[in-house]
């Protein structure tokens, strides 16, 4: 992966709304390399606070949603 690629996994791993599932369509990367990409990519502080932020978060996991979304990308 370049470096633009990994700021943007980064980015999309922070993003409430950014399923795993949508990682795994542009980046072919499972949930857990997602974690593992992350835990190397930013400072262990840093990880700790995504994981704790990423566990509380239904938007993060397809099948927790209520709804289901049916476009790739936010609104903006």
């Amino acid at each position: 992966m370049q470096e633009h690629d990994l700021n943007r996994l980064i980015e999309m791993a922070w993003q409430d709304r950014t399923t795993f599932d949508a990682i795994y369509l542009q980046y072919g990367l499972t949930e857990n390399q997602v974690k593992n990409r992350m835990r190397k990519l930013i400072s262990k502080k840093a990880y700790n606070r995504w994981r704790k932020r990423v566990q509380k978060r239904a938007t993060k996991h397809k099948k927790k949603l209520y709804h289901k979304p049916n476009r790739f990308q936010g609104p903006w």
